[in-house]
């Protein structure tokens, strides 16, 4: 027994004086406690009666007074907290740099309020009893604005948070990529994130230097989170607001330099732009002005009974037997006042979660008017809805416009904003993100959403990454696909003319919709052609020209292959200004003669088309301006080289000063005796004529681009042949080369070229038509008679003396006139 005496009289001890620490804090908090609910705030009784639990009595608005007029400061009552050390220097962050971005903050609290939703909807698939009842069970997110204490509040009715949470959600960085991103700020500076998500709730001091959340979650109690971002936040039990029933309010104290946030017009745009697309309603308590009839004030009757007098002797003789009722009905006057009701933002639904099949064409152009703002009633030449899976998903909505923009091609190699909008999850991220469809293809509306896309790197990061090339590549195809389906589905496009009648009268909507989306967009299938090397042959196939035999109807490469003559090994085409210019060009005489079809290029961007397009389907295209033209072998080709074979070497030495490279015999001319030709990788005269318009061209760099040039003769053509006689009998004839010479320039003239010295051949020109009119060579111009000169200058000195002295008579009758005066 003794050897247990001292331990337990130790044990005895320390027992005591913990129970006597113990006390003495229970009744130090007890004190405080009475201290502090002295008046205690009453809650609500009432509060199931209350309108969507908004409204609030006398008794609320004192407690929320109460609690605003504390707003600056942090409760006492309320426990402390320190940041984590990543939100402080995040916070710092926002407040110090983002400012340019500060409109995201809107959309930041929406797209948490939306998770929230998500998440107690989820949660009432397998009890339905955590939604509650009545207003607690409506799944929106509302938005209230009190301008003159400036607080905008959003509120949403999803899982709520408890006091673990706020700690947790509200002060420390878990694994969300936050960290990540603080640490790429302090040692790169970038700011330039895709979307910004990195940024989350705390966007919300961008605008605000004070932030209250209030927080109910159906398993703890209702809480306020609050803190100034020095720093610190404090938590304490909400026992002064207005009970939420669940979810969460954030009450924004706006800075002075963002009162633009308490504009109803500013968070509608703000709104439309990032969250149209949520998939829960949106609500904001909005204003707005009725016509209200109220009874008149005494001062205005007695007024209109004074007005009234003068005229009402006048009218005595009206009946005066009214009736009671009418003299006692009492006078009301309209007045305009100002109302408020809760008006919904976000009307348009997110068709493209849906299954494309269950989507109405009616949906489509709805859900197209309201992605594009285009306020006309056409529909979209053509859309392609589609969910892609695999190593990367996402979903997609691609819209053929029925107009092109007008300055769709005025800045093209200069602007970066893109028609198609990047969403994650239904939230809004960028419409300047060029890097999902090619510059060729921004004529396109749409949207693309993934779920998988890193949000938390940069810009340029992100257009390195995997996934993004990957859904490039299927947009593209998807888009290709859906611009060749406007094309098979026009009845016009069919070869078949069986088939077009057959068509018609079921698919008569859709006849000419190719050649609308042509005549709108097909300078970018073209543009397409030259920078995607990868699609070149895609796209090829949904080109369109007219040709010598499309009768003015546009016609694919298709068509004219299937119409090729036997042993055709090319597709001949020319370019040049317009359709009826070329229509008329020597270079087609022959062509036409033998029956070939000719394609017609008469867009400025064709030149540059054809030097990327070299062949379609293993046929090589052929210029039909140029060298290299093969329409077979005649049988007395070699007879008329040698026949010909003087007057060709000597023409070229005629021409040596013109740098002709050569003079031959043409297969292409059937009526004109000669036309100038280009070399078959070198600028036509078409692509001369085009480069030399340039700005800042420049003639002695686009020399040795010019193609050489050689003069083709017809050696049926009766002028050749006399020529060739008259080269035979005297070569040195200088009557013969002054005709060779001006021959030259005329060929060159009607094969497209602009001459170097137009006063040289309009000279030759009036040389020949005096030799045609048998005027002599050295007749000179008959000299004007300079006496006619004189006599025109003392006529006019006379009217001008004149005149003079008219004026001067005028000026003393004048003087005159004042002195009688």
């Amino acid at each position: 027994m003794k050897k247990w005496t001292l331990p337990s009289v130790l044990l005895l001890l320390s027992l005591l004086l913990l129970f006597s620490d113990q006390g003495q804090k229970l009744k130090a908090n007890a004190e405080a406690d009475s201290e502090e609910l002295v008046d205690p705030p009453k809650i609500e009784d009432k509060i199931g009666a209350v309108p969507h639990g908004l409204s609030t009595d006398s008794d609320v608005v004192k407690r929320e007074a109460e609690s605003i007029s504390k707003n600056r400061s942090l409760r006492s009552n309320a426990e402390k907290f320190e940041f984590q050390a990543e939100v402080s220097r995040l916070m710092d962050i926002i407040i110090n740099s983002l400012y340019s971005n500060k409109d995201i903050f809107l959309r930041e609290l929406i797209s948490n309020a939306s998770d929230a939703l998500d998440k107690i909807r989820f949660l009432s698939l397998t009890d339905k009893d955590v939604l509650g009842e009545g207003d607690n069970a409506k799944l929106e997110i509302q938005i209230k604005l009190d301008k003159e204490k400036k607080i905008l509040s959003i509120r949403d009715r999803g899982i709520g948070m408890t006091k673990e949470d706020l700690i947790k959600n509200l002060g420390t960085i878990a694994k969300s990529g936050t960290s990540a991103f603080v640490e790429k700020m302090q040692t790169s500076g970038d700011l330039n994130l895709i979307g910004q998500f990195g940024v989350g709730f705390y966007s919300v001091y961008l605008v605000a230097d004070y932030v209250e959340v209030i927080s109910k979650h159906n398993e703890d109690k209702q809480y306020v989170w609050e803190s100034k971002a020095d720093g610190a936040f404090a938590i304490s039990e909400d026992t002064w607001n207005e009970p939420l029933g669940r979810g969460t309010e954030i009450r924004l104290h706006l800075k002075d330099e963002a009162g633009e946030y308490l504009e109803e017009s500013k968070l509608k745009e703000l709104v439309k732009r990032y969250s149209e697309f949520i998939n829960f309603p949106i609500y904001i308590w909005a204003s707005k002005e009725v016509d209200v009839e109220v009874p008149a004030d005494e001062d205005d009757s007695n007024d209109e009974d004074e007005s009234s007098e003068s005229s009402s002797s006048d009218e005595e003789t009206e009946d005066v037997n009214k009736s009671e009722d009418e003299e006692k009905k009492p006078k009301t006057k309209k007045v305009k006042e100002t109302t408020y009701e809760w008006e919904l933002l976000n009307d348009v639904k997110a068709i493209w979660l849906r299954n494309p099949k269950e989507v109405t064409d009616e949906e489509y152009t709805k859900f197209y008017h309201s992605l594009a703002k285009d306020l006309s009633d056409e529909k979209p030449l053509a859309w392609s809805h589609f969910i892609a899976e695999g190593d990367v998903e996402f979903k997609a909505v691609l819209f053929v416009p029925p107009k092109a923009p007008q300055d769709l091609y005025e800045s093209y190699y200069n602007s970066n904003k893109s028609n198609l909008k990047l969403y994650v999850r239904r939230v809004f991220i960028s419409d300047e993100f060029d890097e999902l469809l090619p510059k060729y293809l921004n004529f396109l509306q749409g949207l693309v959403d993934s779920d998988t896309l890193p949000l938390n790197v940069s810009r340029e990061m992100l257009q390195q990454h995997s996934s993004l090339k990957t859904i490039k590549k299927k947009l593209i195809r998807k888009a290709l696909d859906m611009i060749r389906r406007i094309a098979e589905e026009d009845p016009d496009e069919s070869s078949d003319k069986e088939k077009k009648e057959e068509v018609s009268s079921d698919n008569d909507e859709k006849r000419g919709q190719y050649a609308k989306f042509w005549n709108e967009f097909g300078k970018s299938i073209k543009l397409g052609i030259i920078e995607d090397a990868t699609n070149r042959n895609r796209l090829a196939k949904l080109l369109r020209f007219e040709s010598t035999k499309s009768d003015g109807k546009l016609v694919s490469l298709d068509q004219y292959i299937s119409r090729m003559k036997a042993g055709q090994k090319d597709i001949f085409y020319i370019t040049g200004t317009n359709k009826e210019q070329l229509e008329k060009s020597p270079f087609l005489e022959r062509l036409k003669k033998k029956n070939f079809e000719v394609i017609y290029f008469t867009d400025p961007v064709d030149e540059y088309l054809m030097q990327y397009l070299m062949d379609y389907e293993d046929k090589k295209f052929q210029n039909v301006s140029k060298e290299g033209l093969k329409l077979g072998k005649g049988a007395k080709d070699k007879e008329l080289k040698e026949s010909f074979k003087d007057l060709t070497r000597w023409w070229k030495n005629t021409l040596a000063s013109e740098n002709v490279d050569d003079v031959k015999i043409s297969n292409r001319l059937d009526n004109t005796p000669c036309v100038v030709v280009t070399s078959k990788f070198g600028w036509s005269a078409n692509m001369e004529r085009i480069m030399q318009s340039q700005t800042l061209s420049d003639a002695s760099k686009q020399a040795y681009m010019r193609g050489k040039r050689v003069l083709e003769i017809n050696p049926r053509h009766p002028i050749i042949k006399e020529l060739r006689e008259r080269v035979v009998k005297n070569p040195e004839d200088e009557s013969v080369k002054h005709t060779a010479e001006l021959m030259y320039q005329t060929a060159l003239f009607e094969s497209g070229f602009l001459l170097d010295d137009p006063k040289d051949f309009a000279s030759r020109v009036y040389d020949s038509v005096k030799s045609s009119l048998d005027i002599s060579p050295d007749a000179a111009v008959e000299e004007e008679d300079d006496t006619q000169e004189v006599e025109a200058e003392s006529d006019t000195k006379e009217d001008a003396s004149t005149s003079k002295a008219e004026a001067e008579a005028v000026n003393d009758e004048n003087n005159d006139a004042k002195d009688e005066l």
